[in-house]
């Protein structure tokens, strides 16, 4: 049994900010809220509110980063 601080590794932890905050899909796409939708959406068109509603994928430049901070194997 080893002892605390003596041939242990410490453990790769999640950051649970960005995990609260994203979903990942069964193909290892990474799904996000849309920005902008929260509120103050009295001078928005409809048009522009419903497009807030369709799903919003994490692109290619941010995966690697966002795969660091979970620990996790993803695709863009």
């Amino acid at each position: 049994m080893a002892r605390f601080g003596v041939n242990t590794m410490s453990k790769l932890k999640t950051h649970k900010g960005l995990a609260k905050r994203i979903k990942i899909t069964a193909s290892g796409r990474v799904k996000v809220r849309r920005a902008f939708a929260g509120h103050l959406r009295s001078h928005k068109s409809g048009k522009l509110m419903r497009s807030y509603r369709s799903s919003n994928y994490v692109g290619p430049a941010d995966i690697k980063r966002i795969g660091a901070m979970l620990k996790a194997r993803l695709t863009a």
